[in-house]
């Protein structure tokens, strides 16, 4: 399709460079498409779902903050979460109260 620009009004340019624009987003939405499925196909192919790629990785969670010192070891400490450790285990076991482990 060969078209002289140089023929055309100053109103049938207008109206073809919108028309134009209009071509390019429904062609440029088209290839978007296109390239969101062929990357679902390649995430899934790994066994991966597109949003997991495309989220990031995840900020790791913050350490909780420590609540009871052994004083014993001032480098063992415990949050209060998860296992007791051995040195908690033992205390108790000898009578003490966790609560004079309190930092």
């Amino acid at each position: 399709m060969t078209l002289n620009l140089d023929t055309l009004s100053r109103k049938e340019l207008e109206t073809l460079r919108a028309d134009v624009e209009k071509a390019l987003s429904r062609v440029g939405a088209r290839e978007l498409k296109a390239a969101r499925d062929a990357a679902a196909k390649a995430a899934a192919e790994f066994g991966f779902s597109l949003d997991e790629l495309t989220s990031g990785p995840k900020a790791p969670k913050a350490k909780a903050a420590a609540k009871y010192r052994n004083p014993a070891d001032d480098f063992q400490t415990w949050s209060g979460r998860g296992r007791k450790p051995q040195w908690i285990k033992d205390a108790e076991d000898a009578g003490k109260d966790i609560a004079s482990f309190a930092i």
